[in-house]
């Protein structure tokens, strides 16, 4: 349902009614947006009960009235940031779990007292799980006005925290289906847990003054470029410098520590100012994305200037809005930090801000509520079943990375027809024989090497890469224009050369999970795959991204080699669609950079942390075969193989971006090579502790044809052929995937440790075995002479295991299943036996790992896929 946003105000009421509102613990955002919704409430004669952790200013700077009531409680926590714009999620679920799951009880007990003894007439809740449970218990109706749910929030920081969380996010989704409705504001994210919906304008807090008043005010003259600087209360410790503003500029400063310096062109603010005055006042806005900020730059047609946070869901869909009304200019965070400010602020004052959208949604939400409150049942929408499912699907989607599909929702909601349209996507029809190659003929291209093979994404993605050579159409009816793709129509020279590789994901038929303890394996290559483009020109010939041009300047220096990444279908995740870099970054004198700090170097954006796969290409080449690159290199890339699936989207990355470089640098290297060196990328610069099989199968794998394989560490037996009766397919079960995840290493962990056990005694045995001892003795319930039955051939080899699948389950079941335990702690196995051997994991002192199982199932995994081979 969608309220229309006229100027009629809320109607008086004639009956007095009592509102307990709810705010969550999450930044002043919700609790500012809240206050425009109790003004209205309280305008029309009501008492509301404002239940937050927020300070008192934020409401009574507004809001002047007795029946304005403050409780200070605290309910949730939100997200655990360690600064503006680290998100720390295992702190977050860690203290959600000891805000609001383990008092549990008493707070239901509490609230359902505290609400009878208001007599509440109707609760709300921005957006506080166990306010909605507290109301169902209590007897009283609920609505929640919000554009963002902590069940999608969560549900991300589970896969890098652990399944042990995921009730978190089930009890938070359970709490919420108690609420009658949601008011969902714009910007919001797949909410299915809401029974129904109704749609409100921005809600957005009026200005009290124009802006010649607040420029008087101030003592800044209407000519002074102002910027105002917004990322709430977190960036005390930042240093600002005079020379990161271009002259003439001002900075207004909110959130600045009482002692914090200042140079003489940043000013700074009062923590209590009113910020949509000042807003008003600027000429553009530099900060994080929020609510608050994104609603309040819309509805006054302030450029933004926006810096990622990393790990918040809500920010992609917020960020979708403010892109498609042309409001938004992303700066990437080390500029940000070491000043390179210049050009995104000139950019964003070439910005027309064109929202014309309704922005009383506080008077609109409040009337609701008002209604709601004495007995009126807004009617179901007939399409909230599907509405629920959509959702569902969409949250699926975004949590999973998967592209986007065009499901009927608003264009800055969804990732539809125009990232579809830059995605290649698989034509229905198969493409045969090179006249109908020709008809499908790539304008502006000639192919000078290799050909199409047949492939139909291979012709999709070649004319989605010729349809860059025109730039974008600044007579495009659409609103917005895809940073991604002005982006990419800037990377190339189009008169040079540009290589182009393919790699396909994979499907682990057989062997998976048991690569990395040397299993045989069964694996096919997928349909969907990676493209990459590659172009490497001249540093004096390379065409630069502004902020790229400014950083040289700032350095002194002449032109000098970069690296130029663009990543269509970047809105899939919260990641950013491009990445630069001088190359000179990658060399510590004259030796290339280690993998460790080139690691720590890709890691501290984690917006920014994806490129690791594709510029750690060029690193491993540096190192392992020591290459130099001397000349600037540009590299588009376009995967089709779903994220976050077990599909090895992450090696076909690997593989096709080092497959590219390779050819346009006249590197000849053997597939079984290149797929090495993609593992050591992925392992030691991205940080994953992945074996060497999804590489290997993407880069040998032919289609209809399994791909045999010994993992020890990379030997390819034999390709065997599918029979034409016989299909694979691979069904999504709907759990995120990564080989990054802490489930992933916690087992590989597990493993190696099992291993280190089944060593150490084998070779506890070993010398025992060799001695003649007349009068049989026992260790750990065996005799000697049960021993030597075992052989002492047998107990020199696995004395020094390099591989688990080379221990037979009958070796394993008779000699080592019993000695080892079902788990053990980081801390214990240190203590007994130093380390686990494992160069790509590190043993958490502090945390349980399960032993027995892990160790186990790859030594039965590849015995059955040596049954299977064998039929």
């Amino acid at each position: 349902m969608r309220i229309p946003c006229g100027d009629e105000g809320v109607s008086a009421c004639r009956k007095h009614l009592v509102f307990a509102y709810y705010v969550t613990g999450h930044g002043f955002g919700h609790a500012t947006r809240v206050v425009e919704v109790v003004r209205h409430l309280i305008v029309s004669g009501h008492d509301v009960h404002v239940v937050t952790g927020a300070p008192d200013f934020v409401f009574t700077t507004e809001i002047q009235s007795p029946n304005l009531h403050i409780r200070k409680v605290l309910l949730d926590c939100g997200a655990v940031q360690a600064d503006a714009l680290t998100v720390d999620r295992l702190a977050s679920l860690e203290k959600y779990h000891q805000t609001a799951v383990v008092p549990r009880a008493s707070i239901l007990a509490t609230e359902v007292e505290w609400l009878n003894s208001i007599k509440a007439d109707l609760v709300v809740s921005d957006v506080v799980p166990v306010a909605c449970r507290a109301a169902a218990d209590a007897g009283i109706r609920s609505v929640c006005v919000t554009n963002f749910s902590w069940d999608f929030i969560y549900a991300e920081y589970v896969m890098a925290a652990g399944h042990h969380h995921r009730s978190i996010v089930w009890q938070i989704a359970e709490d919420y289906s108690h609420c009658e409705f949601l008011i969902r504001l714009p910007g919001y994210c797949p909410m299915p847990a809401f029974r129904d919906v109704i749609d409100v304008p921005l809600v957005v807090r009026r200005l009290h003054k124009s802006r010649l008043e607040v420029r008087k005010e101030l003592g800044i003259g209407n000519d002074v470029k102002v910027v105002i600087f917004n990322f709430g209360g977190q960036p005390a410790g930042w240093k600002l410098k005079q020379e990161w503003l271009p002259d003439g500029w001002l900075c207004l400063v909110c959130g600045a520590s009482d002692n914090q310096e200042l140079p003489p062109n940043f000013v700074k603010l009062a923590k209590d100012v009113y910020t949509p005055d000042l807003m008003a006042a600027s000429d553009c806005m530099l900060g994080k994305i929020g609510y608050g900020t994104v609603s309040e730059a819309l509805a006054y047609k302030l450029p933004f200037v926006f810096v990622r946070r990393d790990y918040f869901n809500e920010e992609p869909f917020l960020r979708n809005m403010l892109e498609y009304y042309q409001g938004g200019v992303e700066m990437i965070r080390r500029d940000l930090l070491t000043g390179h400010w210049t050009p995104y602020l000139e950019r964003a004052l070439s910005l027309k801000p064109c929202y014309e959208g309704g922005i009383n949604g506080g008077e609109v939400a409040a009337h609701i509520l008002q209604d709601t409150a004495i007995g009126k049942n807004y009617a179901s929408d007939k399409l909230s079943g599907a509405r629920r499912l959509r959702d569902a699907i969409v949250l699926g989607y975004q949590l999973q990375r998967a592209p986007g599909r065009d499901i009927g929702i608003p264009d800055w909601y969804s990732l539809a027809e125009n990232e579809a349209r830059l995605r290649p996507t698989l034509p229905n029809t198969e493409i045969n024989g090179n006249a109908s190659l020709v008809e499908l003929c790539i304008e502006n291209f000639e192919i000078l090497h290799g050909d199409l093979h047949g492939l139909s994404d291979t012709v999709a993605f070649l004319k989605s890469l010729s349809g860059l050579d025109g730039g974008s159409d600044p007579k495009s009816p659409e609103k917005r224009q895809l940073r991604e793709r002005i982006a990419a129509a800037a990377l190339f020279n189009w008169e040079e050369e540009i290589y182009v590789a393919r790699a396909p994901g994979r499907l682990d038929v057989m062997g998976g999970i048991a690569d990395y303890s040397g299993s045989l394996v069964l694996q096919m290559p997928i349909r969907e795959a990676c493209h990459v483009a590659v172009q490497k020109n001249h540093p004096s010939r390379q065409k630069l991204w502004k902020h790229a041009q400014a950083r040289q300047q700032t350095k002194g220096q002449g032109p000098i080699p970069v690296l130029q990444i663009v990543s269509f279908g970047s809105e899939l995740s919260n990641r950013a669609p491009t990445f630069d870099m001088d190359l000179s970054d990658l060399m510590d004198g004259e030796r290339p950079i280690s993998y460790e700090k080139a690691h720590k170097y890709f890691a501290q954006d984690p917006s920014q942390k994806w490129a690791a796969y594709i510029a750690g290409t060029i690193l491993v080449l540096m190192t392992e075969l020591g290459v130099r690159f001397v000349d600037s290199i540009c590299i588009l890339v376009s995967s089709a193989v779903p994220e976050g699936k077990g599909v090895s989207s992450s090696a076909a990355v690997e593989v096709a971006t080092m497959s590219a470089i390779a050819a346009a640098h006249g590197l000849d290297i053997d597939p079984r090579d290149l797929a090495l060196l993609c593992q050591k990328v992925e392992n030691h610069i991205v940080g994953a502790p992945c074996g060497v099989m999804d590489q290997m199968t993407s880069a040998c794998g032919e289609a209809n044809k399994l791909l045999a394989m010994v993992c020890q560490p990379a030997e390819v037996k034999e390709l065997v052929t599918i029979p034409t009766h016989i299909r694979f397919w691979g069904l999504d079960s709907g759990i995120r995937h990564s080989v990054g995840g802490t489930d992933y290493g916690s087992v590989r962990i597990g493993t190696f440790m099992g291993r280190k056990m089944i060593k150490s005694a084998a070779s506890n045995l070993l010398p025992q075995s060799l001695s003649s001892v007349n009068a049989p003795q026992e260790e750990d319930g065996m005799t000697l002479d049960e021993f030597e039955e075992h052989g002492i051939e047998l107990l020199k080899a696995e004395s020094s295991l390099d591989y688990l699948c080379n221990l037979s389950p009958h070796r394993y079941e008779a000699v080592y299943a019993k000695k080892l335990p079902e788990c053990i702690t980081g801390a214990a196995f240190i203590k007994k036996y130093t380390d686990h051997s494992d160069t790509v994991t590190v043993i958490d002192p502090k945390r349980t790992y399960v032993v027995k199982a892990p160790t186990k199932h790859p030594i039965y995994e590849n015995f059955r896929v040596e049954v299977v081979t064998c039929l």
